[in-house]
């Protein structure tokens, strides 16, 4: 191979590799929805470092179990934010979410967090 080809070679191959590992990470924040019926909703929620979760609300509260916990940031839309530490395997209850407010969630940690949430469908 000359070096005019190992050249084309690199200069195709780069942006291939970065454009792979991009597409790798946005794969690995995300939902997978799990089951569902008219009481609850469930879902499994992955989320790379650093890689938020598309802004979003809650109408209901719902609990939920991480699978692989970590430290994650809850970014409200005008910048506030709450800190929390999901345990592994240690369930907890998050209210639904308030009037007219959406949030991202933010793994803060190095490792990818992996949780269900089971979200409840109707009031009291």
């Amino acid at each position: 191979m000359t070096l005019r080809s190992w050249r084309f070679a690199l200069v195709v191959a780069i942006p291939l590799v970065a454009l792979g590992m991009l597409a790798a990470q946005q794969t690995l924040t995300q939902r997978f929805p799990q089951f569902e019926n008219d009481d609850v909703k469930v879902w499994k929620s992955v989320i790379a470092p650093n890689a938020p979760l598309a802004p979003h609300r809650h109408e209901h509260g719902r609990v939920l179990i991480p699978l692989r916990g970590g430290p994650i940031d809850i970014v409200q839309a005008d910048g506030s934010t709450e800190h929390f530490v999901w345990e592994t395997g240690k369930p907890f209850w998050l209210p639904a979410s308030p009037p007219n407010t959406m949030h991202s969630d933010l793994n803060k940690g190095p490792g990818t967090i992996e949780v269900v949430v089971v979200e409840l469908k109707k009031d009291k």
